[in-house]
């Protein structure tokens, strides 16, 4: 494990998705090991997203300055292939080329995810929307990121997921969305191994969003209560472990030795040594194990 409080000191990141959640969370602990972090989506101070939501990547960026980082927020629609371009553009000229962490983040499917139906019932659109959303963002932001990475033959891209298994995820296009994800990672590493770039996918276990707080009506401080309602969200993780958790991957020399692979924080923790905020190491595939696996059936082998 890298002991340098900041190892990532002169390294440019870019998260795509960085808003909120896992995204955010990613782009502090970036920041906090010294990144400079480009941070975009859709909600800014200049107007929300259609989710509606009052995170904004001014924020996040702010939050990333503050942990030790710089954060530079570019308000972006991933979908849009020319604002990518743009995004990538503007990172080029003012790092001199240089992009060492990709972090594919952007989701945005939470209200497009229809739980109760199966394929048959859906609505098309919707469910296809979500694809586009989920899948064509990261194809997108990669296609116009990876040529500075290739070109300096050095860096990792990040493809954040749902899970790190084959195993179905409880509706159709949901389960298609994080599952695609995953692909994505194999099919860059693939292609970025001879180039020295490394991509792999990461889950994150019961994820404390700022979302799932309200869903709970706790907070941060009192995040504890929410059990009351589901016994297994003592067990979640804040989007903080997500982070240092890819830190940890973009600091590791040797990172190439995992790519093409679909991690897990409740597996890399134990490599690296990383804690949550509160200094616990949840472990969400062993709370499964010991919990829910008679009732859901394993949680299935990492891919």
């Amino acid at each position: 494990m890298n002991t340098d409080a900041r190892p990532l000191a002169g390294k440019v990141a870019l998260v795509a998705g960085g808003t909120r959640g896992g995204g955010r969370g990613i782009a502090v602990e970036l920041g906090a090991a010294g990144a400079t972090v480009y941070v975009t989506g859709r909600s800014s101070t200049g107007g929300r997203s259609d989710l509606d939501r009052p995170e904004t990547i001014e924020q996040t960026a702010e939050k990333v300055t503050a942990a030790g980082g710089l954060g530079i927020p570019v308000r972006t629609d991933h979908s849009r292939p020319d604002e990518v371009r743009a995004l990538v553009g503007r990172i080029a000229a003012e790092q001199d080329g240089r992009l060492d962490v990709l972090v594919n983040s952007v989701w945005g499917g939470d209200p497009l995810t229809d739980w109760e139906h199966p394929l048959w019932e859906q609505d098309l659109d919707t469910g296809l929307r979500l694809l586009r959303q989920a899948v064509e963002t990261h194809v997108i932001t990669s296609r116009f990121a990876l040529p500075l990475m290739v070109a300096r033959k050095s860096g990792l891209v990040v493809e954040v997921t749902d899970g790190n298994t084959a195993r179905y995820r409880g509706t159709f296009f949901y389960d298609l969305a994080k599952s695609a994800v995953i692909r994505l990672a194999v099919a860059q590493a693939a292609e970025l191994r001879p180039h020295g770039v490394a991509a792999v996918a990461i889950t994150p276990g019961f994820l404390r969003s700022e979302a799932l707080l309200e869903h709970f009506g706790v907070t941060e401080a009192n995040w504890r209560d929410g059990a009351a309602q589901d016994p297994n969200f003592v067990h979640s993780e804040t989007p903080a472990y997500l982070g240092r958790a890819v830190a940890a991957l973009a600091a590791d020399p040797d990172v190439m030795a995992k790519t093409g692979r679909a991690l897990a924080t409740w597996g890399l923790y134990e490599e690296y040594g990383f804690t949550d905020a509160d200094g616990t190491q949840p472990d969400f595939a062993a709370h499964w194990a010991e919990n829910l696996q008679e009732e859901y059936g394993p949680l299935g082998d990492p891919l």
